[in-house]
């Protein structure tokens, strides 16, 4: 393979790497005729996407400076997401690790607890995904789940919420005092947008999954679910940890809104990393590559 060669092999590499970005964009709901060409609207919408596009690279770029100054510092960072049904928590986690190391920066999305979890300690079940030096974890729900679902649906007590209220800002200053950094982040949108996405989750299939009959019924407790978040910031929002609010109605400026000010919480520095050389591959004049077998190769349909 010439130099040539070489390069524009590297650079269709790269382009698949965007394109990756690319994909994740159906979900915002870019509109592809039967022949798979997509039509990206008026002129002023193409500048809008490609002006997004840009910056979020530019973003992700500052984001993959930050983990290797987390790793380098040994840092320990925690980011909660709350928001109601549908506010974009995932759409902007997907693009804050989209590029970053697994093993450096992960995601906990916990299910609803066991039976025998309920019996613990509200926090119990938390604590082992905290992260150890060098690590970021992004939490997609928190233990905030009592101040919300739990409680607006009943599946606690009024004892037990005011316990967690008494309780989640000496746990969180806790957090804090042991060299953990803790984000807290709320995604805003309003009635008439969460209607809007849930209606579009109706309709596509590919999305039907995300609306469980709790989203359903989050609905009809609109107004109950904005008194829990009303209740929720008022008693939690501590120097420590403060809240911070997304407003998350247009969902591409919510996901540059909230990593720009994700970076902005840390005065990190570009760490220098030593100049990778590719060593020269061993070759044995005896080595024989064996054929693989028929039966086990997959078909290639496309």
């Amino acid at each position: 393979m010439n130099q040539d060669e070489l390069q524009r092999r590297i650079e269709r590499e790269l382009i698949d790497d965007y394109d990756e970005e690319l994909e994740m964009e159906i979900e915002d709901r870019l509109a592809v005729d039967p022949d798979g060409e997509a039509d990206t609207g008026p002129l002023e919408e193409k500048l809008q996407r490609a002006r997004y596009f840009r910056e979020l690279f530019r973003l992700q770029r500052e984001l993959v400076k930050l983990q290797d100054w987390v790793v380098h510092h040994r840092r320990k960072i925690v980011i909660l997401f709350e928001g109601r049904d549908a506010a974009g928590k995932g759409g902007v986690i997907k693009r804050i690790t989209q590029r970053l190391n697994p093993r450096v920066c992960r995601v906990v999305a916990l299910p609803s607890p066991s039976d025998r979890e309920r019996t613990q300690w509200y926090f119990q079940r938390y604590v082992p995904h905290l992260p150890a030096a060098g690590e970021i974890v992004l939490f997609d729900r928190s233990w905030y789940n009592r101040a919300g679902v739990e409680s607006v649906m009943g599946f606690c007590s009024d004892d037990e919420v005011e316990e967690f209220y008494r309780t989640v800002p000496e746990f969180e200053r806790m957090l804090v005092r042991s060299g953990i950094t803790l984000i807290k982040y709320w995604f805003s949108i309003t009635d008439d947008e969460q209607h809007l996405r849930f209606l579009s989750r109706v309709h596509d299939p590919i999305k039907q999954w995300k609306l469980s009959p709790m989203d359903l019924e989050s609905r009809r407790r609109w107004e109950a679910y904005t008194k829990a978040k009303e209740l929720m910031l008022e008693r939690t929002n501590i120097a420590e940890a403060p809240w911070w609010v997304v407003q998350a109605v247009d969902k591409k400026r919510a996901r540059l809104n909230c990593i720009h000010h994700l970076l902005d919480q840390f005065d990190y520095s570009e760490i220098e990393r030593p100049e990778v050389v590719l060593p020269e591959r061993v070759r044995h004049a005896n080595y024989l590559r064996q054929p693989v077998p028929a039966n086990i190769i997959v078909p290639e349909i496309y």
